[in-house]
């Protein structure tokens, strides 16, 4: 089904098929369980494939699964800020949940700009894992994926707003790394696009609180920072997945 509707997923699958912790990931009790669990699945080898040190060294450089043609390797992070920082810029409680083990946990607050990239991207690759075989999901495993895709883009935004007011040395320093701004600009257009491509499935992929994260994500400020750190113009129209 990957092959038809999905190169890209197939393609990781069969990349990762001798990962020894596969078999943890997914479901076989049925096809709707297999179906389910590769929501998980795909973003946790998502993570194996990004995270192999063989492409990524922590906090210097980081890899990133696009597609099936696409793969970006050797983008430059230059260290970086914990991520708990971004905290007081989000005023709702609309990702509390996911909030409380990123931001808040005393480990994983501590991530800089690596962690906040990793989640994004298995996120992205795990909202299409299950989109694209949505009509036969029937249980909640999956019911997440809009929302985490939608939150850890909201942590990349607000992350390089505080990189700009409160890090200026280390903002001026990625802002002149191209592969990075190239990355944030593919990640925040396939982040449009997999969330359109999944909204008729909210509620078996997603909570409505992943399209109020989106309308935060396309605040005044947020558009602001990713357009000045990228250098390019997102669209506000129906075709938010693009550039203008």
């Amino acid at each position: 089904m990957y092959r038809r509707r999905w190169p890209s997923g197939e393609k990781l699958a069969v990349a990762q098929a001798g990962d020894k912790y596969w078999s943890q990931f997914v479901n076989t009790k049925s096809f709707e369980s297999f179906a389910e669990s590769m929501m998980v699945a795909i973003h946790e080898e998502t993570h194996m494939w990004d995270l192999d040190p063989s492409r990524t060294q922590w906090d210097v450089r980081i890899a990133s699964w696009i597609n099936a043609s696409q793969q970006t390797t050797a983008v430059p992070l230059l260290g970086g800020f914990p991520r708990k920082e971004i905290l007081p810029l989000i005023t709702d409680k609309l990702s509390d949940s996911m909030d409380g083990i990123y931001l808040r946990d005393s480990q994983q607050g501590e991530y800089k700009l690596q962690g906040v990239l990793a989640e994004l991207n298995a996120g992205l690759m795990g909202l299409p894992a299950v989109t694209v075989v949505q009509e036969y999901i029937k249980g909640v495993g999956a019911s997440n994926a809009r929302d985490i895709a939608a939150t850890n883009l909201r942590y990349l935004l607000l992350y390089l707003r505080v990189a700009k007011d409160k890090h200026p040395d280390y903002w001026a320093k990625i802002k002149n790394e191209p592969k990075l701004r190239e990355l944030v600009l593919i990640q925040f257009l396939r982040t449009a696009y997999w969330l359109d491509r999944s909204a008729p499935y909210t509620g078996k992929l997603g909570s409505p609180d992943a399209d109020k994260i989106t309308a935060t994500n396309y605040s005044p400020p947020n558009l602001a920072i990713v357009e000045e750190f990228t250098g390019a113009t997102v669209r506000r129209d129906t075709d938010k997945h693009c550039t203008a």
